[in-house]
């Protein structure tokens, strides 16, 4: 491929104007590296012109290579890109390269490092491994520019569902033609071999608000030039944070296809009425010496142990230092870019207690100056000890200082079902004793309430009620990580019948999708989804991961059982009150009737609901309790079985008997 001859626009006259200190490549910490201001880092490309950009404050000499294709072959053209303002470097020409692979490598102490994409990359060829230049207005899907966001009232009306590429559509029953593929979850009309719908129109159907996607951008573990190895991986070892994941493309070669496909992705998913998420991994990078960036400007991205080693929070090898400038813009403008380039509609936060708060904050600010509806939260702990102070850490128990960001709920996770690590632990769903006031925290979304004691609930790592609103808890009991509920039912109550298993399948998901904060459901647990028993399934091969759409008959009554708590949930905005005053003035719990069981009611057309009052109540003994219940006429909108708001019968009486392993919604409006 011919490439058009370097414009020089005057780059010796920005050399000579840079300031002597920003001739230096040594400093005395990674706070003296100067601070790039400006626009423009990685590609920009007009038909016109195509200029390269990229931040390297300690390179002596920066080369731009050019190549015909992604993977292998020779460079065509080799050019020294020339020193510019506050630690840059810029080579710009005067035409469009659109097509044309490159690579930048940088010269640091007298050795030339690695060929990299740089860490703007925003287009690769397969695995990542050379930048591509895209013309990104020709990614455009028909329609995009009028692609319109779902709307959302209040963050306490999200429902999500976490869901991964490839375990959506690769098992034979999904009958989705695009198996793997982001244009897997854009088709529509898919069945099962029993008929039923699948992949989108499932989702479609059971009411989720939002659909969140595991790692789609561009991660190391899958070969994208051996995509006939069907090699699985969930996605958490990142490498470029700007493009999207190749393998998830129909051709991995050619950078625009996989944009053009995740955009007609978005875009499907938001005409179906379904917002998107994305899971982001700031925290870390897939490799560490190795790294985009650390062959760019080594040691700068990451913190450090006093040793000068790489230290290891994200227990993946190395943590990126948030505080950082550069690495602070890094993350803000990747997140931008998503919201504004993809249309992203919010971003889920991998181990986020690794971030420092500010940056979070600051993150938070920009997003939604894009869009104040845009959705954030993260997991507020890490995998191991930081450098970074712990008070700047963005962990769950500093979630009163993080603006507009919600954070997982492991203290109704383990409630619900029993300690995460301890696999034979039941929890309240599955006859643990003693977890009714982890239950009714839950309830309360991890809010300040006056009818609980906390010095007597079990809540990790934090004193008391650690959420200062509903809109800031993601109240959860199972997700990608672990195994899933079915799987763990099985491994802490062996002995429980199949009936009594699809009732505690039933009762986690209505303990969820009654309490206030924001539901967050794992993708098939509406249909007793199983990984046959392995627990950390990120890399384990399709037939473990992947959805089995034949289990959606077979459990059928648990589909439509959630399928009803979610319809009831999205009607009744009694059970997603937007504040803690809120909760406070509505939310009562009943007296403890007996043990192992949670009730409660929400009175007062609360949160403006149509129902004047509504009974919760919660029985996780294998038996009938009678709960003495306030007086009036009560229509049963909810019990073990069904969810129907027309009624499922009434009731006049002081007393209700409630069947074991069940949860039970009535209302009155007299």
């Amino acid at each position: 491929m011919r490439i058009p001859a370097l414009f020089i626009l005057t780059l010796l006259i920005m050399v000579s104007s840079c300031k002597p200190s920003q001739e230096e490549t040594t400093f005395e910490s990674y706070d003296d590296y100067p601070v790039y201001e400006g626009d423009g880092l990685g590609v920009r490309y007009t038909p016109e012109t195509t200029t390269f950009r990229l931040w390297a404050p300690t390179a002596e000499e920066v080369k731009l290579r050019f190549y015909s294709q992604g993977l292998g072959g020779e460079a065509t053209r080799e050019t020294a890109m020339g020193k510019a303002e506050q630690g840059t470097w810029l080579a710009a020409f005067d035409e469009g390269l659109q097509g044309a692979f490159y690579t930048f490598q940088v010269k640091v102490d007298g050795q030339w490092l690695a060929e990299t994409p740089g860490p703007n990359a925003t287009a690769a060829g397969a695995n990542g491994q050379r930048g591509q230049v895209v013309d990104f207005a020709a990614t455009n899907p028909e329609g995009w520019e009028s692609d319109q966001r779902p709307p959302l009232a209040h963050p306490t009306d999200v429902i999500l569902y976490e869901l991964h590429v490839r375990d959506l559509s690769t098992h034979p029953s999904s009958g989705i033609q695009h198996k793997g593929k982001f244009l897997g979850l854009a088709e529509t009309g898919t069945k099962s071999p029993q008929g039923l719908s699948t992949g989108l129109d499932h989702i479609k159907a059971l009411g989720v608000t939002h659909i969140h996607l595991l790692p789609s951008f561009d991660f190391l573990s899958v070969d994208e030039a051996k995509l006939e190895d069907n090699k699985f991986n969930w996605g958490y070892d990142p490498h470029l944070y700007n493009v999207p994941e190749g393998s998830y493309s129909t051709d991995p070669t050619d950078g625009a296809v996989r944009i053009r496909e995740f955009k007609q992705m978005v875009k499907t998913l938001h005409d179906n009425g379904l917002r998107v998420i994305m899971d982001v991994v700031y925290n870390h990078t897939g490799a560490t010496e190795n790294s985009v960036f650390n062959q760019t400007v080594p040691g700068y991205y990451y913190r450090h142990n006093e040793d000068g080693s790489f230290s290891n929070a994200s227990a993946c090898g190395n943590e990126t230092a948030s505080e950082r400038a550069m690495m602070r813009r890094f993350i803000i403008e990747s997140v931008k870019y998503w919201a504004t380039e993809y249309h992203i509609d919010g971003f889920r936060f991998d181990l986020m207690g690794i971030h420092d708060i500010e940056t979070m904050n600051l993150l938070s600010d920009a997003l939604h100056q894009i869009d104040p509806t845009l959705f954030l939260y993260g997991e507020g702990w890490t995998a191991g000890d930081s450098p970074l102070p712990v008070e700047k850490r963005a962990l769950k128990r500093h979630t009163a200082q993080l603006k507009g960001v919600a954070a997982f709920s492991d203290d109704i996770r383990d409630a619900i079902k029993g300690h995460v690590f301890t696999h034979d632990d039941p929890g309240f769903i599955s006859g643990k004793p003693g977890q009714e006031g982890r239950i009714r925290f839950g309830v309360v979304a991890a809010t300040q309430h006056p009818q609980l004691h906390y010095d007597s609930i079990q809540i990790y790592d934090a004193d008391g009620p650690w959420s200062p609103s509903p809109a800031q808890t993601i109240t959860y009991f199972s997700c990608h990580d672990n195994n899933t509920l079915w799987d763990r039912l099985a491994l802490s109550r062996p002995d429980a019948s199949m009936e009594e298993k699809i009732q505690m399948q039933k009762l986690a998901g209505a303990i969820v999708l009654t309490s206030q904060g924001v539901s967050f459901l794992h993708a098939g647990v509406e249909m007793a989804r199983t990984k046959q028993g392995v627990e950390n399934s990120f890399e384990s091969p399709d037939s473990i991961n992947q959805i089995r759409w034949e289990r959606k008959e077979k459990f059928i009554d648990v589909f439509d059982y959630y399928q009803g708590l979610i319809a009831l949930r999205k009607n009744h905005p009694a059970f997603r009150m937007p504040t803690t005053e809120m909760v406070q003035q509505h939310l009562e719990f009943l007296a403890p009737a007996a043990p192992n069981v949670v009730a409660f009611t929400l009175s007062g057309n609360a949160n403006g609901d149509s129902w004047k009052d509504i009974l919760v109540i919660y029985n996780a003994n294998p038996e009938y309790q009678n709960i003495a219940i306030p007086p009036g006429a009560w229509t049963i909108a909810a019990d073990g079985a069904h969810v129907a708001e027309d009624g499922l019968g009434t009731i006049s009486a002081d007393e209700l008997a409630v069947p074991g392993i069940t949860a039970m919604v009535l209302y009155k409006n007299n």
